[in-house]
């Protein structure tokens, strides 16, 4: 195996978050500093991310899910397909993932959307008979 190898081992991993991201609550919503202190000195409001979405995107981050090669566009459209995310492949998951992951970079508050739109937990979701579709125990 290899260490970029998706087991069961790494979707449960991932899966065990779905509780948190199954519905929009205060375990997954951000704190966004800058944003009621009325200061205008040109600074722009910021996330601040609860612990739990903190850790599954560092989870989401790890190598073994990482499409190197993905294109923001056609995740984004994939992403937006409720069918085309309940009938993914592994290899779908992984770009759908990293669209997720890095849009954090070019977007403060990305993270926040694909949670709040259901896109998270519909990536979980998916995972689980995909993990049973694994060899291995």
């Amino acid at each position: 195996m290899t260490r970029s190898a998706i087991t069961r081992k790494r979707i449960d991993e991932l899966v065990r978050f779905l509780p948190i991201f199954n519905t929009p609550g205060p375990e997954n919503e951000p704190e966004w500093r800058g944003l009621h202190e009325g200061a205008n000195d040109g600074t722009m409001p910021n996330p601040v991310y609860p612990p739990a979405v903190q850790e599954f995107f560092a989870v989401a981050s790890q190598p073994c899910w990482n499409d190197s090669g993905y294109d923001p566009e056609t995740a984004g459209s994939l992403l937006r397909d409720d069918r085309a995310v309940a009938r993914a492949s592994l290899a779908e998951i992984k770009t759908m993932l990293t669209f997720c992951v890095r849009g954090e970079r070019f977007c403060d508050g990305h993270w926040a959307s694909m949670i709040q739109e259901g896109r998270i937990g519909a990536i979980l979701r998916r995972l689980q008979p995909l993990r049973d579709e694994l060899p291995g125990a």
